[in-house]
């Protein structure tokens, strides 16, 4: 049996001919010698694959005789397409479930790859929940190579270098890391290459969390109920192309818009893209303004409940805001109860189409409004500060950091209802033993640069500098 026949049998085995429909194997003679094609329908482009083959079966036997290796028959034949060889058929079979199209040639020791791939995808548009005043509005879609193209443009220098991996057993998923040379931490580099190398997953099934639950693992992130987010997530590729300037590492995962910026320190997630698309001391304010509503989110219902409590003295010129009569719930069953209320009105309305929106709009106005507090379950003023929390939240970039600080709101909250005021103190020193004890992906410190300090590099994270 000549190597032709043995690379046939092997990929016929291998392959799920007759079972699957959409992998298909089609038989052509080129220039007088046996050849046989495989591609998976709806990853190769139809029309591309109908002129490759057309093209094929006008090559002339004398076209043949001179190309005595599938390299020289490329070189000789098909210049113009994307080419490669590989004697192995695993690593063609990966190709052909990647959109490529092997082509085996009777008289040839290795199978030729043609680049037609085509795959399914939408188009490139702002993401609805990074949206900007003003700026760039195309966002990633699920197509690596696009999310490349789209990062290649905003960065045309040499010193940008991708990387690619292949994460998953079974699913095989594409993955890339994308960072300026001579600017990235080459340690940083090395160590994150090594962790994608190295992961043990069969797949990847909801993409960029997988990646970072695995990574994370491979760490050996010890506290897991740490809710504080260790990458930050955008879809914005101008956002993207800032931090790689700056010398993060982008991580890009195929078959996800999102791509994870690493190492990210809680301070990261304070800036955001219109910071920098509007003038100097307007960025400023849009920043001041994000710092503030971060602390109200952390500290308002917490020191309501202290004043209601009577732990904290009540300024004459307020004590209007708290009422003095009994409440049929307490002030901190009201609070935990309209925080799961306002989480489950956000998951309802993620799930609930644009035709019933105002609908359910009504809805959760009439109960968490008006019928609540007639019904004697809430009292106005914890309703408007869960709102005022509910409002300033959505001025933050990260879901996942938002998230972060309302568990640790919560956890202050607990720790002022049981022990009043000195139970504050402790809820809220353990969440910052949260901060302390986070480390990056990278392994350095989460609070960075006040963890260790460094003046410079916080002003930069702080306050917006000119570019």
């Amino acid at each position: 049996m000549n190597q032709y026949n043995h690379l046939l049998e092997e990929m016929r085995n291998k392959l799920p001919l007759g079972e699957s429909f959409d992998v298909m194997e089609r038989d052509l003679s080129i220039g007088g010698k046996n050849t046989t094609m495989f591609f998976v329908d709806g990853l190769t482009k139809g029309s591309v694959v109908q002129l490759v083959m057309s093209f094929l079966l006008a090559i002339p036997p004398q076209a043949m005789e001179r190309a005595k290796t599938a390299k020289e028959f490329i070189k000789y034949n098909m210049p113009y397409l994307d080419t490669l060889t590989e004697a192995d058929v695993d690593t063609a079979l990966k190709h052909l479930y990647s959109g490529l199209l092997p082509v085996l040639i009777d008289g040839y020791d290795e199978i030729i790859i043609v680049d037609i791939r085509d795959y399914p995808s939408r188009s490139v548009e702002e993401p609805s929940k990074e949206k900007s005043l003003r700026g760039a509005k195309d966002g990633f879609t699920e197509t690596l190579m696009t999310n490349i193209a789209l990062i290649r443009r905003r960065l045309r220098d040499n010193n940008l270098i991708f990387k690619a991996f292949v994460v998953g057993k079974t699913s095989k998923t594409d993955v890339s890391i994308a960072y300026m040379k001579e600017k990235a931490d080459e340690k940083m580099v090395e160590k994150l290459s090594f962790y994608l190398k190295s992961l043990k997953l069969d797949t990847t099934t909801v993409g960029e969390q997988t990646i970072v639950e695995a990574l994370g693992r491979m760490q050996k992130w010890r506290n897991w109920m740490n809710p504080f987010p260790k990458v930050r997530y955008t879809q914005r590729p101008d956002v993207v192309s800032a931090h790689i300037a700056e010398g993060k590492i982008a991580i890009i995962i195929d078959n996800s818009p999102t791509v994870l910026i690493v190492p990210a320190g809680i301070f990261d997630f304070v800036q955001d893209v219109d910071d920098y698309y509007f003038p100097f001391i307007t960025g400023n304010y849009f920043r001041l303004l994000r710092i503030i509503n971060a602390i109200v989110i952390l500290f308002l219902t917490p020191i309501y409940l202290l004043i209601g409590q009577g732990d904290i003295p009540i300024p004459i010129n307020i004590d209007f805001f708290v009422p003095d009569e009994n409440f049929a719930i307490s002030l901190f069953w009201q609070f935990i109860l309209l925080e799961v209320a306002i989480d489950g009105l956000k998951l309802a309305s993620l799930n609930t189409p644009e035709s019933l929106g105002m609908s359910l709009s009504v809805i959760g106005a009439l109960i968490l409004g008006e019928f609540s507090i007639s019904s004697g379950w809430f009292i106005p003023q914890t309703i408007l500060c869960m709102a005022i929390v509910a409002l300033a939240s959505f001025t933050q970039p990260s879901i996942e950091l938002g998230y972060g600080v309302k568990f640790m709101r919560i956890l202050i909250l607990i720790g002022a209802a049981v022990w009043g005021i000195w139970g504050a103190v402790i809820g809220l020193g353990i969440g910052l033993l949260w901060l302390v004890t986070t480390k990056t992906i990278g392994g350095s410190s989460y609070l960075y640069p006040v963890v260790p300090f460094k003046w410079d590099a916080l002003k930069r994270l702080m306050f917006r500098t000119t570019k």
